[in-house]
């Protein structure tokens, strides 16, 4: 028997592999699936909403869309990808059900206003310009006198992003960003330029309840200088919630949601630790990506999915629970092996040496044989993915730099296109 319904905005990839779907199917929830576009940017074209009960399209018209969610008993309205964000915002005030207001909405999706907010808030945040022409940004980097980030102000997955040393390789920046569409097809108008902010980053995985924030999963990001990429990300590796430096990643985290009035529902949280302390990088409202909820599930039991169903729907578990610490069970690591090649791929080489390994897990395969490989610049260039997992951390460390050490362009058995 359904004891409600709760409803979905914009599916993520995550959906095919259950996601929320699953978790509040299992929780006796059936999930409607929103659209809130006509069209589905190109990055989610080829996401088929799996698992929902029915799917309502938003075409403009907002009222005909209310009332076609009216005819189910909605419990909740979620983003499911930060595509939804803002749409979900605004459905769930209008609905009446709980929701973070659309007051807030710009600043939980557009960088700049992002971290203006923060830092209004008297929290650490990157000096940043929102750039309006090339003479500007070079007035503002030769002032600033230190390596930047230009990037677009709401895209994601590193989407667009560069690492200027100088004024005029920053101009050229702008100047290949300026016009063109980020991956969610969306014009870049405009173009953020920030310092660039050095130090160990971490991905802080939170979900919350009326301003009751629960710490699900913490990983670091680790990365190497790759195919003229100086921050490329080569490996996420969960890690224990103990130590003074992720208990001070985590409580300017908190803060963090708390000035972008991010009270309800799962969210995600980058931060530099650098050396005069934490700095956000972004923040996400919305489920962490990268499949991670899945992976923490492999390391503590629990994610940020069981952790959602609560918020929304069984807060008596969830306010009891909030302030209780994750418990590492088995560390958890993945591991994107670093295309340096371009073609077509014929097979991965090495792949015994790499499933040989102690805490070798699993693989996802994002390229395959027979289709096209390209050299790795961003998130959605990875072509393949090494699962680790082992109940002692330095087995964990230890095989992820193995995994680095056997790639490489002769790791590729490569076609021509």
């Amino acid at each position: 028997m359904v004891r409600g319904h709760v409803a979905l905005v914009d599916a993520s990839p995550a959906c095919l592999s259950g996601g929320l779907v699953a978790a509040f199917k299992e929780a006796g929830y059936a999930c409607v699936h929103v659209q809130s576009t006509a069209v589905r940017p190109k990055l989610y074209q080829k996401v088929v909403p799996t698992g929902f009960v029915a799917e309502v399209v938003h075409r403009g018209d907002l009222d005909e869309t209310l009332r076609e969610l009216s005819r189910y008993d909605l419990r909740a309205v979620i983003p499911d990808s930060e595509y939804g964000v803002g749409f979900a915002d605004l459905l769930s005030e209008r609905l009446g059900l709980l929701t973070n207001g659309t007051a807030g909405s710009l600043a939980r999706r557009d960088k700049y206003v992002m971290v203006e907010k923060i830092k209004a808030a008297g929290l650490r945040g990157a000096r940043q310009l929102l750039v309006k022409n090339a003479e500007e940004l070079e007035r503002w980097h030769r002032e600033l006198a230190g390596k930047i980030v230009v990037k677009p102000v709401s895209s994601a997955g590193s989407d667009g992003i560069h690492y200027c040393d100088t004024p005029e390789e920053a101009v050229r920046a702008y100047r290949s960003l300026a016009g063109t569409q980020d991956v969610f097809s969306l014009r870049n108008d405009t173009v953020l330029a920030q310092e660039y902010l050095a130090g160990p980053e971490y991905a802080i995985n939170m979900v919350s309840r009326d301003g009751k924030h629960h710490v699900c999963d913490v990983w670091n990001a680790t990365h190497i200088t790759a195919n003229g990429v100086l921050d490329l990300c080569d490996g996420l590796v969960l890690q224990p919630y103990e130590g003074e430096k992720i208990e001070q990643a985590v409580r300017y985290a908190e803060q963090v949601l708390d000035a972008l009035d991010i009270l309800h529902g799962p969210s995600h949280v980058q931060i530099r630790m650098t050396p005069s302390g934490p700095c956000v990088i972004e923040v996400a409202a919305r489920m962490g990506g990268g499949n991670t909820a899945h992976y923490a599930r492999m390391g503590t039991g629990e994610s940020q999915l069981n952790w959602t169903v609560y918020a929304y729907v069984d807060p008596e578990t969830f306010l009891a629970r909030h302030q209780e610490r994750y418990q590492v069970k088995h560390f958890v690591a993945g591991a994107p092996m670093i295309s340096p090649v371009e073609g077509t791929l014929r097979a991965y080489r090495g792949l015994d040496r790499v499933k040989s390994l102690e805490s070798y897990h699993g693989l996802r395969e994002f390229v395959r044989g027979g289709e096209p490989i390209v050299p790795t610049v961003n998130d959605f260039t990875y072509a393949l993915l090494v699962e680790l997992r082992h109940e002692v951390q330095e087995t964990v460390l230890r095989d992820l730099a193995t995994v680095r050490y056997l790639d490489g362009a002769d790791f590729y058995d490569v076609g021509p296109r």
